[in-house]
Order: structure tokens, then sequence, then C-alpha cells
């Protein structure tokens, strides 16, 4: 199973999640979204146009979005 965490370096509950995930010793690919905007749009496309993170896939399929019930709302990117 592919696991992608989608994410942001500034988000502490992205931070919480992959420390989870590392503490599991579960395997994932990670994404910055605000430093890949292929990252990014792949995410919107993901959730319906809405941007929160951490989110969790799963062979490509959304599996969770936030941690413990909290997340980081993303603004619209810069021009």
């Amino acid at each position: 199973m592919l696991l992608e965490l989608y994410g942001t370096r500034g988000c502490p509950y992205t931070a919480e999640l992959r420390a989870e995930l590392d503490w599991q010793g579960r395997p994932y690919v990670e994404h910055d979204v605000e430093a890949d905007g292929v990252a990014r749009s792949r995410l919107q496309s993901l959730l319906g146009g809405a941007c929160s993170v951490p989110v969790l896939v799963a062979d490509g399929r959304v599996v969770q979005v936030g941690y413990d019930g909290r997340s980081c709302y993303l603004t619209a990117r810069p021009q």
C-alpha cells in the first residue's frame, strides 16, 4: 500500500501525524503543498477544492483529513 502524507512544514498537526507514522514504522511519501504546486493541485482535487492539511492518502484514496480532529487550513497561494 502506498501512503502519501500531504502537509506543510509549518502545520503542527502535519508534524504530529508524521511522528505517528514514523513511530508505527509505516513508510510514506510526503508532499509539502506549500512548496510543490503540483502536489497542492492534486490535494485540492482529492478534497474537492478544499485545502487543509494534514491529509493521508492510501493508494490514491483519502483515508484521513486532519490529525486528532485538528487541521491547518491553507489560504490561496500568492500570485
